[in-house]
């Protein structure tokens, strides 16, 4: 194997799809802190330090669940699964990468963040990898958890400190998880059925999943809403959180809608899935501009 291929499969092990999406939060909520840019400097070891964090988590999960992983076809290509990477070589860089990540924050950023980086890796690793993931078709509600993480420690950066706004953030991302990652089980429910994890969607009919992913969809919009009267968010984030969250709410609608009546909701379930991520960037791109446009509504 070549060198090119061998540190492209370490990458994999990152899970760097995941990684991009926790970065969509950190900087806008820096920003919001600020109220105006942060210190470059500051953003850019934020960044560094929630990437390897973010990292070394993926990278525990792919050795945790890497017999589950050669059951499915979704994870078919993952490097624990081809062996382009070993399983102890996974299991010595996830913990190099977590001591990395964990020192870059302390030293970089602020100890607080140090410690919340910690946090986000047992979240992801040991609470969710580990204890839930196998035992509870609510794995995902709870396990999220880890995902919003990069939030407080964004606020924290800037702040010092963690305040009812990045609750708020935190509380937004915990809430939207579901209605994203629900849709996507359910696509791929027969493969989480071959490795034994109970996923909302291989262990439930496709009418609860859309029924349950409505109920957290409109969680998440209300809770996204509340950045308004606790953290004084103004006109063009509440537009922003309002037209995107109307859009999100439609669809998810509509996939319930298409569970009640029997018809084939797999598409729409993917629609979701991706639209969810749509979603929450239009949401992030609106706590990014708020400071820089007029002022609080309350």
């Amino acid at each position: 194997m070549t060198a090119g291929r061998k540190i492209k499969a370490y990458v994999a092990l990152t899970k760097p799809r995941i990684i991009e999406l926790l970065l969509v939060a950190t900087v806008p909520t820096m920003i919001f802190a600020e109220q105006g840019m942060p210190n470059f400097w500051l953003i850019l070891n934020t960044l560094i330090g929630g990437s390897l964090a973010a990292g070394a988590a993926g990278a525990f999960n792919c050795y945790i669940d890497r017999n589950e992983d050669r059951l499915m076809k979704r994870t078919a290509r993952r490097p624990l699964v081809t062996g382009e990477v070993g399983d102890r070589e996974a299991l010595i860089f996830a913990w190099v990468l977590s001591a990395v990540a964990v020192a870059w924050l302390t030293f970089g950023v602020s100890v607080l963040c140090g410690v919340l980086g910690v946090v986000a890796i047992a979240l992801y690793a040991v609470f969710y990898s580990i204890i839930l993931k196998r035992r509870t078709a609510q794995n995902i509600v709870w396990g999220g958890i880890a995902g919003c993480m990069p939030v407080l420690i964004g606020w924290a950066a800037v702040r010092g400190n963690i305040d009812w706004p990045a609750l708020v953030l935190f509380m937004f991302i915990f809430l939207w998880t579901p209605p994203h990652y629900w849709p996507l089980s359910m696509k791929y429910a027969e493969d989480y059925s071959r490795a034994g994890v109970p996923m909302l969607g291989a262990v439930d009919t496709a009418r609860s999943v859309g029924a349950q992913v409505v109920l957290y969809a409109w969680a998440t919009v209300i809770c996204s809403l509340l950045l308004v009267p606790v953290g004084g968010a103004g006109w063009v984030y509440a537009l922003i959180a309002l037209a995107s969250g109307g859009w999100f709410l439609y669809h998810c609608h509509t996939l319930h809608s298409m569970a009640q009546s029997g018809k084939a909701t797999l598409k729409q379930a993917m629609f979701v899935f991706h639209g969810s991520i749509a979603y929450i960037t239009f949401v992030f791109v609106g706590v990014a501009l708020d400071p820089f446009v007029g002022g609080p509504i309350l």
